[in-house]
Order: structure tokens, then C-alpha cells, then sequence
């Protein structure tokens, strides 16, 4: 990922809480003919390692098995900023459109995982992560364990060990303050993700 130096992300506190707030990341890997495989799947990081499962007839997961590395992809907010939002488009009109975003890029080993019982704590771990906010939760465990142990045949979950990170948080920090002013107040009317992000990089979080 090209990172600039006003965009780049090295503070691990900050890289764990975009993945962590991360809606739907990309498993990325060396496939076949020249072209990456890819798959869209939620997925779990405590910094140290990525969790997730793929479906077995997804053949993606025998192509990480094969490629024994990947990149995970954190999306985080994104959007466009309009020239007309900058201060300085009225001193000179020497600005351009440009799109704002944040994202972390996660290098590191595969490991496939077949086990029931590994496949029940993945499984459960992300079900519990993602109910947590619901008044009434469901958890694996309200559902008949023999039903359980046939939807888990249907899986397998992949592994993947952090060896690299590579942030971008690219909000504006290369304008003037009053274009940044400008472009916070603009995205603000119909995109709050991206104007917390942007409000966030201005106090230095």
C-alpha cells in the first residue's frame, strides 16, 4: 500500500483500533494465473493474530493453505472531499477533488484449521464479539449441538499471524488548518464515520 509520509500509520494502539472497528475486511492471497484470490468475511484481532472461517466450498481456503501467507485488508471510513469545501479554493483555486480514508494492511503466515473443536471456538468467539450490543444475544450455544456440529463441517477457519502492519490514514492532514477545518465541517452533514476519523487525526488519535 503506498503510504506518504503525512498518511502513514505506525502506532500500534492506533492500527489494532481500526481493525478492530473494521466492519468487513478482505483476506487477500496468491492465486492461480497472476490474479489475487479474495474473500470478503468478518474477522477477529487481538493485534497478535486474525481469526475467521471461509466456507469449505469457498476454494479459497485451499489456495491459503497452499500460498501459506496472505494480507488481511481493514477498510475503515471513507469519502469524497470536494475542492468547494476548502478555505483556500476561494483565495486561489488552486485545488483539486481527492478522497479521504483509513485503512491497515496485515502481512503474516496462514494456518488452516479443521478441528471441530478449534471451528467451535472460532465460531463462538466471533458470534459472542458480534451479539454483544444486542439487548436479547444469541449465542452457538442455543443451538442443538448435533445441529452445530453439522453447520461446522460446512467451515474451515484460517489463522493468520501478524508479522507486518502498514497503516494509511489519509484525512486531510496534508492541507492547510482552514482547508481541514473546511473539509471536517463538510463531510460532517452526511458522513460522521469519516468526519470522526478526520476530527480524531486533527487532536493526534
Amino acid at each position: 500500500m503506498y503510504t506518504p509520509p503525512a498518511f502513514r500509520e505506525d502506532r500500534p494502539e492506533v492500527l489494532l483500533r481500526l481493525m478492530q472497528s473494521s466492519r468487513l475486511p478482505l483476506l487477500v492471497s496468491n492465486g492461480a494465473n497472476g490474479l489475487p484470490d479474495v474473500t470478503h468475511l468478518p474477522l477477529l484481532t487481538d493485534g497478535t493474530r486474525i481469526v475467521g472461517h471461509l466456507a469449505r466450498a469457498n476454494p479459497h481456503w485451499k489456495a491459503l493453505r497452499e500460498a501459506g501467507r496472505a494480507i488481511a485488508i481493514f477498510p475503515g471510513p471513507e469519502g469524497y472531499i470536494s475542492p468547494s469545501s476548502y478555505a483556500s479554493k476561494a483565495e486561489h483555486h488552486r485545488v483539486v477533488p481527492t478522497w479521504n480514508y483509513e485503512a491497515v494492511h496485515a502481512h503474516g503466515s496462514v494456518e488452516i484449521v479443521e478441528d471441530a473443536g478449534r471451528l467451535h471456538e472460532i465460531v463462538s468467539t466471533l458470534t459472542d464479539h458480534h451479539e454483544t450490543p444486542r439487548a436479547a444475544r444469541w449465542a452457538v450455544s442455543d443451538a442443538p449441538a448435533d445441529f452445530i456440529a453439522g453447520q461446522l463441517k460446512g467451515i474451515v477457519g484460517v489463522v493468520l499471524t501478524i508479522e507486518a502492519l502498514i497503516g494509511k490514514r489519509k484525512l486531510s492532514q496534508n492541507r492547510p488548518a482552514a482547508d481541514r477545518d473546511g473539509a471536517l465541517e463538510d463531510v460532517s452533514q452526511d458522513n460522521a464515520a469519516l468526519a470522526d476519523a478526520m476530527r480524531a487525526a486533527r487532536e493526534g488519535n
